[in-house]
């Protein structure tokens, strides 16, 4: 049994790791950073924009986690192309609108800075929420056209 777990463990290491070289894991890996290093930005400033990066960044990490270990194929009671779709779209929406309200505060250099990573956050979940819109990555194929009466 434990020669077996052994076989296993470098098959199963080698599939989960192969994950942080695809685009869609540096991007989730890009933003758990982003999201960390702006919760630093605003904790050294003031702690009232600071849950929007927390949950951000939790959330990049749980998806980042299920796409990883290939869970998103062995659990489907949840549509996971929208629901991703929908996280880095509101993410997006929301590090817009908090980096405008702190940029126009003007407060420390360190909140400014964290406006400043929260618009670049802005750019990343969208263009995250872009390449995972799920009917842009539908192909249809031609219907066959053959006739089935016969020559016209």
């Amino acid at each position: 049994m434990a020669d077996s777990e052994r076989l296993s463990a470098p098959g199963c290491w080698a599939a989960c790791t192969n994950f942080w070289r695809t685009p869609k894991g540096i991007l989730l890996f890009a933003e758990i950073i982003l999201c960390l290093v702006i919760l630093i930005c605003f904790s050294t400033s003031t702690s009232a924009y600071s849950s929007l990066s927390v949950v951000e960044m939790i959330l990049a990490a749980v998806f980042f986690v299920i796409y990883m270990c290939d869970l998103h194929t062995k659990i489907q009671i949840i549509n996971w192309p929208w629901s991703d779709f929908f996280r880095t779209l509101i993410a997006a929406i929301l590090y817009l609108i908090t980096s405008i309200v702190v940029l126009v505060e003007r407060g420390n250099s360190s909140k400014i800075i964290a406006g400043v990573l929260g618009l670049i956050a802005t750019c990343l979940f969208g263009f995250d929420a872009y390449v995972t819109f799920p009917l842009r990555q539908q192909r249809h194929t031609a219907a066959p056209t053959d006739p089935s009466d016969g020559p016209v």
